[in-house]
């Protein structure tokens, strides 16, 4: 009796070793294995391939063809190359810029547009980008972010078709949006098509913020839409365009490259920060509240190695943490240069599915200076979209009945944005 279940004991762990070395192999083997496709995100357990619209290159490198080319293009217009395991961004995670793959695919690139931070996202937020020459493949770049922040007439004629490839954050006022509609209102002028590569909405999973009036309209927020808006590039194109937004009512010659797979509930982080002081996903996610910052005297952390994760200043009562803006590559004059703030630090805390009122209103209510909490010339309001934010926070509002305000032009706007949406 003992020997038979020492015998079976034994058999038993021998299928067990088998069935690891097999599983082990297998498992080798997939890691090893390189895939033309974006990065893998884990959901519950079962891995799933999101294929940007970059990486679709069967679908659009034949309207490519023999035609001229400008590309819209950033640091983040990338083709990936490997398959990652997890939905994390790696530092080692392989790509390819666009521009390069697309010229050693023989496609006639003739020039570069390059938005807010430039062609490879070193210049300053509200920088002038100047125009110049790519130093590797020798392109010229024209600069979106100046006092051209639309393609002129000339510039487009010697161009056939514009690709438009930037990852956004899914934020009103984040510019890449505004370059877009410029693109577009210049495309559908100059009789040119447009192709979206689409990309993932790190912020897509929600929807929120008031409801920007047209009077208050800026390069940091141009469509009556949310601060937290919930689309892809590639459907907020298609919204302009629908909406005619466009000068005169306009309409390009749209395509959209969509993605695979993806879904806005998906958490994604960025293998590419999209600019300098967005450096990872909990300032991406913390970005839509804590901008409103910029409108204020508290600094939101530029000139620090924690850009959007932190806020303070040195008119804030004494806190349990501080820190003092130094000069730095993605702010070369920050907010209180040199001196210590008393503030926040909320790089830790868990993401956000809605705005958070409450940094901004603490904020206001502790200053020791009120009357200069928000600056003078206008730009919380172009943020805000609206008077009405700063009137009710000065007023003593609470979050929830500011937000309260926000419901009915959201429930609009939700009905509105439907018939643009690509996915679940």
């Amino acid at each position: 009796m003992r020997f038979n279940v020492f015998k079976n004991t034994v058999l038993l762990f021998v299928l067990v070793l088998i069935s690891c070395a097999s599983k082990t192999k297998n498992n080798l083997a997939e890691t090893n294995h390189i895939f033309t496709q974006s990065e893998i995100k884990i959901d519950n357990s079962n891995i799933t391939p999101i294929i940007v619209g970059a990486n679709q290159t069967k679908t659009y490198l034949p309207l490519l063809k023999g035609k001229r080319i400008g590309i819209v293009a950033n640091q983040t217009s990338v083709i990936f190359k490997t398959r990652q395991f997890n939905h994390k961004a790696t530092t080692n995670q392989k790509y390819t810029h666009i521009v390069d793959s697309l010229i050693s695919e023989k496609i006639n690139v003739i020039k570069v547009f390059a938005p807010e931070h430039g062609f490879r996202g070193k210049a300053d937020a509200g920088e002038v980008v100047k125009d110049g020459i790519d130093t590797k493949t020798g392109l010229p770049i024209i600069s979106l972010y100046g006092k051209n922040k639309k393609p002129s007439a000339e510039q487009l004629q010697d161009i056939d078709i514009i690709l438009f490839d930037i990852q956004d954050v899914g934020a009103r006022f984040y510019t890449y949006i505004s370059s877009l509609h410029y693109v577009m209102e210049a495309c559908a002028e100059q009789n040119k098509m447009l192709i979206v590569l689409d990309r993932p909405n790190p912020n897509g999973h929600y929807i929120d913020g008031p409801i920007l009036e047209m009077e208050h309209s800026s390069f940091v927020g141009m469509h009556p839409v949310p601060v937290v808006h919930g689309l892809t590039i590639g459907e907020y194109a298609k919204m302009i365009n629908g909406e005619k937004w466009l000068k005169n009512g306009v309409q390009c010659n749209l395509s959209v490259i969509t993605m695979k797979h993806y879904n806005r509930q998906m958490a994604y982080d960025l293998p590419v920060k999209p600019s300098p002081n967005l450096p990872n996903a909990q300032a991406i996610n913390l970005y839509p509240s804590l901008c409103f910052f910029e409108g204020t005297n508290i600094s939101a952390g530029r000139g620090t190695d924690l850009q959007f994760q932190i806020y303070g200043s040195p008119l804030l009562p004494i806190t349990n943490y501080t820190f003092t803006p130094k000069a730095n590559d993605g702010a070369k004059y920050p907010k209180h240069e040199n001196k210590i703030c008393n503030g926040y630090n909320l790089s830790e805390t868990k993401s956000l599915n809605g705005l958070n009122l409450n940094y901004l209103i603490t904020a206001y209510n502790t200053t020791k200076n009120q009357a200069d909490f928000f600056i003078k010339n206008g730009f919380f309001t172009k943020l805000a979209g609206t008077k009405k934010l700063q009137q009710q926070i000065e007023a003593g509002w609470n979050e929830d009945k500011i937000k309260a305000t926000w419901t009915s032009g959201l429930d609009s706007f939700k009905i509105k944005r439907q018939p643009y949406i690509l996915y679940n």
